[in-house]
């Protein structure tokens, strides 16, 4: 991963060794929880900062999401019903910070699961998770490698389900043949402008130019949006941009006067975005992240329970703030209470047998295989269906629940050529 940390010249695997040094020191002990004890569980991610929008509203769901579980009677392990409780370290997306984060969550605060963004701060925590055994969850299923098994995809597929949107582009909108593309340098922009070119290419959409890479720290976005624009593509690609970036951008494209489809990866709090701009400016904006108020979230086929219902109480306590992982960590926590009350233990190891077992699970939007072997070099992501979402009359609607393995089974070459082309194959993230 091309992350600022390694572009310094330290290099991934020499940063894992000089780390194991401060990880905790021996594999986790199983601990027997006590009589109606809570069980406490992780919560490692960015609560400030730039990537505080794939944190800070992730946290604010799995509370509501624990208020739920414990009123129903928490958790129901082999030893009596558990409550849940959620134990937050902000690591500021900063491998040292997680690492230090993992270390306490493990050792003072005795957590049985720990969820994480993932991305940059990853290699910090994997010497933790490989000397104790540590269950982890990411966002990021590019943070797989078959080098630590303990740790699990179950949600976000990042950046496999950007090809839903592209392939429904193509089949809605043949009209539009040209597209570029602009990402931060990091190890969330670069595997997903990968997948973006091989969407694109499976679609037949010429790219205009080499996708436009901008440093982190980048703060005026009209020079940027100019040189997109010099082309006059029908496409604009924002790829997996921070919220920080997607508005400007947008706002930039909107005074210099752009037209053309805009597609994103997330597009968090994108009401702001229509405000500062217009309702016919974002009309038919793709993105990949519904409202859980849409209808099209009481399908039979969606395994989140009270989709509706979640949303209207998230949008109470925490008015416009409902983002891209608002559901995902409480999505997570579905499939791990459903484990381990299949295992009837908390205990990591247990979990996680229990949740691999018969390669399949019920994914949030449908169910979904334990995939990933020839990407990651291990089945540990959960990929089904993933929705593809537009803006209509300044709200997101669900258009259709694209499949990434049908997709994938049509077109995984050109995936693994251009993830390749950019060096995030797992064996060459170093």
């Amino acid at each position: 991963m091309f992350s600022k940390m390694l572009k310094g010249g330290l290099s991934r695997r020499l940063f894992l060794k000089s780390s194991a040094v401060t990880a905790v020191g021996a594999a986790l002990p199983k601990v027997a929880l006590a009589a109606e004890e809570p069980i406490k569980i992780g919560f490692l991610a960015p609560l400030t900062g730039a990537t505080a929008a794939w944190g800070k509203p992730g946290l604010d769901g799995c509370r509501i999401w624990a208020e739920r579980i414990n009123a129903e009677g928490g958790v129901k392990l082999a030893d009596g019903n558990h409550p849940i409780e959620f134990v937050a370290y902000d690591e500021e997306y900063d491998p040292a910070k997680a690492r230090t984060g993992a270390t306490k969550l493990i050792r003072e605060d005795e957590v049985k699961f720990i969820m994480m963004l993932g991305g940059d701060p990853w290699p910090g925590v994997e010497p933790v998770a490989d000397r104790t055994g540590m269950l982890f969850s990411t966002l990021l299923p590019s943070d797989l490698s078959p080098d630590t098994t303990t740790l699990v995809a179950p949600c976000e597929v990042h950046p496999a389900y950007i090809v839903t949107g592209v392939d429904w582009l193509a089949r809605n909108r043949p009209e539009l043949k040209t597209a570029v593309i602009c990402a931060q340098d990091d190890s969330l922009g670069l595997p997903s402008i990968a997948t973006y070119l091989a969407a694109f290419e499976a679609a037949g959409i010429e790219q205009l130019r080499k996708p436009l890479l901008f440093d982190a720290s980048t703060t005026d976005f009209a020079p940027i949006v100019t040189r997109l624009m010099s082309g006059n593509p029908d496409i604009i690609c924002l790829d997996t941009s921070y919220s920080d970036y997607v508005h400007p951008i947008c706002q930039q494209l909107y005074q210099q006067g752009y037209q053309g489809q805009i597609i994103s990866a997330t597009l968090d709090f994108y009401d702001q975005i229509v405000q500062k701009t217009s309702k016919e400016f974002m009309e038919g904006v793709i993105f990949q992240f519904p409202d859980f108020d849409d209808p099209a979230m009481n399908s039979d086929t969606v395994n989140f329970p009270d989709a509706n219902g979640f949303y209207e109480e998230y949008a109470k306590r925490f008015p416009n703030q409902w983002g891209a992982v608002s559901w995902e960590y409480a999505s997570i926590m579905d499939l791990w209470k459903d484990a381990a009350e299949k295992a009837g233990s908390a205990e990591p190891a247990d979990v996680l047998e229990a949740m691999l077992d018969g390669g399949t699970g019920k994914h949030a939007f449908g169910d979904a295989t334990w995939w990933g072997d020839e990407l990651f070099g291990i089945n540990h992501a959960l990929v089904g269906n993933w929705p593809v979402v537009m803006i209509e009359d300044g709200k997101a609607v669900i258009q259709e629940f694209g499949s990434i393995p049908d997709w994938y089974d049509q077109h995984g070459d050109l995936l693994i050529k251009h993830m390749k082309e950019y060096r995030q194959m797992w064996d060459q993230r170093s």
